[in-house]
């Protein structure tokens, strides 16, 4: 389906795990171009680590134009721990925590 070591949806599934209404969004809901100059990928590659996301049943989209998307904690914390999207998400090994958090 995707490479276990997708480096690009890693950030884009990290970026929108840690949205805060401090970063922009509207209640936490982002626009794929607001998303894609958060993390520096083009828009047509963010879109398509969307659809995987949307399609693990991890991120929620409302609206047509512009598509709004959220990540789901609800549905995320309930995903198989054996889940390749969930392992991706969940190894911090190589995340710099800083880029999501301001102390």
């Amino acid at each position: 389906m995707y490479d276990s070591e997708d480096k690009e949806l890693k950030k884009v599934g990290l970026e929108l795990m840690f949205m805060t209404p401090e970063k922009g969004a509207s209640e936490n809901w982002i626009t794929a171009v607001e998303l894609a100059k958060m993390v520096e990928l083009p828009v047509e590659i963010v879109k398509k680590k969307l659809t995987i996301l949307k399609d693990a049943g991890i991120v929620r989209v409302k609206g047509i134009n512009p598509k709004y998307w959220r990540f789901d904690d609800y549905s995320f914390q309930r995903m198989d721990e054996d889940d390749e999207i969930y392992m991706l998400l969940c190894s911090f090994d190589d995340v710099d925590f800083d880029r999501y958090f301001q102390y």
